[in-house]
C-alpha cells in the first residue's frame, strides 16, 4: 500500500465488539475506511464484560489477587478481541495482522494496574502498514522496562490509541462508542443534556477527572502533550460528533458540562505532611487535587483504576487517614461523590460560586466541602443527592433541567 497514505486510528470500546456481530460490524468499518485510501489501525478493548469477568475470577481464586498475576490476567480480554477483530477483517478479503501492546512498542513503566505510558516505538506497526496490512491492536496494556507485562487503568484502550495516533503522526484518532460524542451531562440521568461539537483539550481533560466517562483522562493528556485531535463518535454511525482539539472555537459556552464522580475522598491536614509524596509514589494512585500550603494540605483522591485493584485504592487511603502533618495531627476525612460544573469560565467568571451555591441550596450544609481547583469547581455530596445536584447545576449554568 503506498506509504503516502494517511493514517487513521480508531478505536472501539467492549461494547461495540461484544459479541459476533459487534466484531463484524467493526470489520467492515475498518475494511470500507482502507478501501476509502486510508492506512488504518484499529485498536479494541476486551469484549463485553470480559474484563469485569477476569476480575471476577481472580478474585474467586483469592480475595488479593497479586498485581502481576492480574495484570497478566486482564490483557487476555484484549489479544481475543484483536485475534477474532483480525479473522473477521481477512473474511471481507483484506489482509489484516494483530498485535499486543508490547509487540506495537506500548513501553510503560512499572506499575501493574494502572501504568502510565513512557515511549512508543510502532516499528512493527509502521512496517505492517507499509506492507498493506490493517493493524489490530490490543488495547489497554504495554510493556513496561522490566520486560513485564502491564495494564493502563481505566480508559487505557483510549491511551493506547492516542498513543499510538501521535506516534504514528496520524490523521485522525476516532474513538467509537455506543454514545455519538461528550455531552453536557449523562444524558440518561439529565433530560436536555446536548452533544458538544467542540471542546479543547484542557476543558476535556477536566471533565474526564471529573467524572466524565467518555474519554479517559490519561488519554486526552496523552492528546494534550502531543497535539493530537480526538473524534468521538457512535459505532453504529449515528451523525454527530464531539471534536476535542488544541484550539477549539472561541465562540463556545465557558461552562461546558455538569458531571458527578463517585467513590471520592477529601483528606484536610491542617499543615505541611512530610510523607506524602513518597506515600502517593508508593501506591501510585495520582489525586484528583492537591493543595499544599504552609498552614493547610488537601488532597482530593477518586477511584480511578479498574475494580480489579480498588484494594490498592483502599489501602492508600487507610494509609493516608493515619498519615500525620508536621505537627502529628491525622487528617480530617470526608467521602462522597464529586459534583462539579467544568469549563474555561471557571477562574475567569469573578463570581460563579453565588449562583452554584444557589442552584445547590437544598443540598449544600455549612460543612460541605466546596473546592475550585483548575476549570472545575466542585463540592463532595452523599451519593444519593449526586443526580439531583447535577440536575440543577445543569439547568443554572446550561439552561435546562431534569
Amino acid at each position: 500500500m503506498p506509504t503516502h497514505l494517511p493514517i487513521i486510528v480508531q478505536k472501539f470500546g467492549g461494547s461495540s465488539v461484544a459479541d459476533v456481530a459487534g466484531i463484524r460490524r467493526v470489520a467492515a468499518h475498518a475494511v470500507a475506511t482502507r478501501r476509502a485510501g486510508k492506512r488504518v489501525v484499529v485498536v479494541v478493548s476486551a469484549m463485553g464484560k470480559t474484563t469485569d469477568q477476569l476480575v471476577q475470577l481472580a478474585h474467586e481464586v483469592t480475595p488479593t489477587p497479586d498485581r502481576r498475576e492480574l495484570d497478566m490476567l486482564l490483557t487476555a480480554g484484549e489479544r481475543i478481541a484483536m485475534a477474532i477483530l483480525a479473522m473477521a477483517i481477512r473474511d471481507l478479503g483484506e489482509p489484516a495482522t494483530s498485535m499486543t501492546g508490547s509487540q506495537c512498542g506500548i513501553i510503560t513503566n512499572d506499575a501493574p494496574g494502572g501504568a502510565r505510558i513512557v515511549e512508543v516505538r510502532p516499528f512493527r506497526v509502521q512496517d505492517a502498514l507499509d506492507a498493506g496490512q490493517i493493524v489490530i491492536v490490543a488495547g489497554f496494556q504495554g510493556v513496561s522496562w522490566k520486560k513485564e507485562v502491564t495494564t493502563l487503568g481505566r480508559g487505557g484502550s483510549d491511551t493506547t490509541a492516542v498513543a499510538l495516533a501521535a506516534a504514528l503522526s496520524a490523521e485522525a484518532c476516532e474513538i467509537y462508542s455506543d454514545v455519538d460524542g461528550v455531552y453536557s451531562a449523562d444524558p440518561r440521568k439529565v433530560a436536555d443534556a446536548r452533544r458538544l461539537n467542540d471542546l479543547g483539550h484542557d476543558e476535556m481533560l477536566a471533565m474526564a477527572r471529573a467524572g466524565a466517562k467518555v474519554l479517559g483522562a490519561d488519554a486526552v493528556a496523552w492528546a494534550r502533550l502531543n497535539d493530537v485531535a480526538l473524534y468521538a463518535r457512535a459505532t453504529d454511525g449515528r451523525p454527530g460528533e464531539t471534536i476535542v482539539r488544541l484550539n477549539p472555537p472561541a465562540d463556545r459556552a465557558w461552562i461546558a458540562a455538569a458531571t458527578q464522580r463517585p467513590n471520592c475522598v477529601l483528606l484536610d491536614w491542617r499543615g505541611d505532611v512530610p510523607e506524602l509524596p513518597q506515600v502517593l509514589q508508593a501506591f501510585a494512585v495520582p489525586p484528583i487535587f492537591s493543595l499544599h500550603l504552609p498552614h493547610q494540605t488537601l488532597l482530593l483522591l477518586g477511584r480511578d483504576v479498574a475494580d480489579a485493584v480498588d484494594s490498592q485504592y483502599a489501602r492508600l487511603v487507610e494509609r493516608l487517614r493515619q498519615l500525620p502533618d508536621a505537627h502529628g495531627a491525622a487528617p480530617t476525612l470526608v467521602e462522597g461523590t464529586l459534583v462539579s460544573i467544568v469549563g474555561p469560565g471557571v477562574g475567569r467568571e469573578c463570581d460563579l460560586l453565588t449562583p452554584f451555591r444557589r442552584a445547590l441550596a437544598p443540598l449544600l450544609t455549612p460543612q460541605t466541602p466546596v473546592l475550585a481547583h483548575g476549570l472545575t469547581l466542585s463540592c463532595l455530596l452523599a451519593p444519593a443527592q449526586a443526580d439531583a445536584a447535577v440536575a440543577a447545576l445543569h439547568a443554572e449554568f446550561l439552561g435546562g433541567g431534569a
